[in-house]
């Protein structure tokens, strides 16, 4: 299995929003479709909305934010 795979498989099993149950992958394809801020990513995922507010979820949600704007 290559790199690429392996990677893609492990974006869509790992949760950035523990509370509502949502994918890097899912973080990551908001991204990718143009929204470059947390609350827009919240707003197209339902990331942020959990009984914690956001608190757990959005430092997480930031660093992939840096990580795309970097790489573009």
């Amino acid at each position: 299995m290559d790199d690429n795979k392996k990677s893609e498989i492990m974006d869509k099993m790992t949760k950035v929003c523990i509370c509502k149950g949502i994918s890097r992958s899912s973080i990551k394809k908001a991204i990718k479709e143009g929204a470059l801020t947390v609350d827009e990513v919240n707003k197209i995922t339902g990331s942020g909305g959990g009984s914690c507010g956001g608190n757990k979820c959005r430092e997480k949600i930031l660093m992939l934010i840096n990580e795309w704007e970097e790489n573009q």
